[in-house]
């Protein structure tokens, strides 16, 4: 898709802010940071041309200097929080991170597990973590936290927790998800390297919202769609309008805990560094922006894909009311509806027409290829075919796939497997693809579009098995659901 992000330039000047915060402080940085390190998805798909993997790039950029704490909640292990991207639990997803960062070249020096209160499956999974040779502390549950100073900022407060070993003027702090206790650890660092004469700092590097763009920017209020569930809200800091007399956008929670990491700040220090929140912050992802009306675009049909998803999920019990009207505001605020999303549109219109299930594809040149359900394929499937045919420019009267290949593996599914839909899956359909490469050039052809499916918008009618889910995801497709479930039998 078209890009509207220089990832280059933000490689280059992000790393160089974080070694200027580096040299601000004197002898250590903690650094925590917000959102995922990799994978990061919302960022690629709001920001076309940043790439997923970008944030870890921008580290591996100060590998020598750099090593990386890894924190987990006591309350997340007790209660086996799962992370619904990957569907591991949070203590699974420490291992996967810690192998991720060494395989790059990373230093993964220890693991944190915070909010600690003698939790037994904390206390197993320290002794498991150091069976594995993999340096574990814990951090108590501090009573008031963050409210009460007096304690917090005092040896029966910050002062009763693991002092961590670290060797490194950079310590990136990070987590499986929100909520781990990624601040209060840095914090407590700072607590204790002041007691033992180091000099320390703390900076923080969220990539949302983005400090110098509106408030009212379709990039910051798709930050608010993507975390509804969360609460967030973006505000005007007002801290930096005071100090400075400009406008910087932050968020409710940074905002609101402010006073207090002022006081705690001078409780170690004798003055705060910061003047607000959005100084604390090192982001630089408002000055890589190359085309704002691309970025635009794309935010407002994340905003309206976060509000499907969030209709789908309140279709399955998983969310409630108030997450599905807080996105709808905020369409509102972007002055959007979902006809904004063409392939929202076109899909409707498709079943309109045919009366049954269909789906839309829009690609980077405005195309538009929609496909419906048929006694053979289901929509995401007949989507993929028609798609692919149009990418490789196959006449759409050709069969890809013969109507005798596809009989037999119907007759599996239904006879054999005791399968209620007969109709082919995505993946299904991609395995006789390329069964079918071998002695088929247009097959062939085909399976060879494929990498041009991502960053493509799809809608469907109708919510998609867990399966057809998967493989648009892994194909880069940006996917949302009319909340419509299909009828178990047809």
């Amino acid at each position: 898709m078209k890009a509207g992000f220089d990832n280059e330039l933000y490689l280059k000047i992000q790393s160089e802010q974080i070694k200027k915060r580096i040299s601000q402080f004197g002898d250590k940085l903690y650094m925590e940071f917000g959102g995922k390190l990799f994978d990061d998805n919302h960022a690629s798909r709001v920001l076309p041309g940043f790439h997923p993997d970008t944030k870890l790039k921008m580290l591996m950029q100060l590998a020598d200097c750099a090593e990386i704490i890894i924190v987990i909640s006591a309350v997340d292990i007790e209660r086996n929080k799962v992370r619904s991207d990957l569907g591991i639990t949070y203590d699974v997803d420490v291992l996967r991170l810690k192998d991720e960062f060494e395989e790059r070249g990373l230093l993964v020096s220890s693991v944190v597990i915070t909010h600690f209160n003698g939790q037994s499956s904390a206390i197993s999974y320290r002794q498991r973590l150091e069976r594995m040779g993999i340096k574990t502390y814990f951090h108590h549950t501090i009573e008031g936290y963050p409210n009460n100073v007096a304690l917090i900022d005092s040896d029966e407060g910050f002062g009763k927790n693991d002092y961590v070993e670290t060797s490194r003027p950079l310590v990136v702090v990070t987590a499986p998800g929100p909520g781990s206790g990624k601040m209060a650890v840095c914090l407590s660092q700072l607590y204790q390297d002041f007691k033992r004469g180091i000099k320390a700092g703390y900076a923080k590097f969220e990539t949302f919202p983005v400090w110098n763009l509106p408030l009212k920017h379709p990039v910051n209020i798709a930050y608010e769609a993507a975390t509804a569930d969360l609460d967030d809200v973006n505000m005007i800091d007002p801290f930096h309008l005071e100090a400075y007399g400009q406008t910087a956008v932050n968020y409710n929670r940074d905002i609101e805990i402010f006073p207090v990491l002022n006081a705690l700040f001078e409780g170690i220090y004798g003055e705060n560094p910061y003047k607000s929140p959005t100084d604390m912050g090192v982001n630089m992802i408002g000055f890589c922006l190359k085309d704002d009306e691309v970025c635009a675009k794309a935010a407002k049909d994340e905003i309206i894909r976060r509000f499907y998803s969030a209709l789908c999920k309140l279709a399955d019990g998983e969310c409630c009311d108030s997450e599905v009207n807080k996105i709808a505001l905020l369409m509102k605020r972007a002055d959007i509806s979902t006809d904004f999303r063409k392939t929202t549109t076109a899909a409707k219109e498709r079943q309109e027409k045919s009366g049954v299930a269909s789906a839309a594809i829009e690609f980077e040149d405005g195309t538009i290829i929609s496909a419906e359900t048929s006694p053979l394929l289901g929509p995401s499937a007949a989507l993929i075919l028609n798609a692919a045919k149009h990418l490789a420019g196959i006449d759409h009267s050709v069969k890809l796939i013969p109507k005798e290949m596809i009989e037999p593996i119907q007759n599996m599914k239904v006879n054999y497997l005791h399968g209620h839909n007969p109709r082919l899956h995505t993946d299904e359909v991609l395995v006789a693809l390329s069964m079918l490469s071998k002695d088929d050039p247009n097959c062939r052809k085909a399976i060879d579009t494929l990498p041009l499916f991502e960053g493509c918008q799809v809608h469907s009618t109708v919510m998609l098995s867990e399966v057809d889910r998967k493989v648009f995801k892994k194909l880069g497709v940006d996917l949302s659901c009319d909340p419509v479930k299909k009828k178990k039998k047809y």
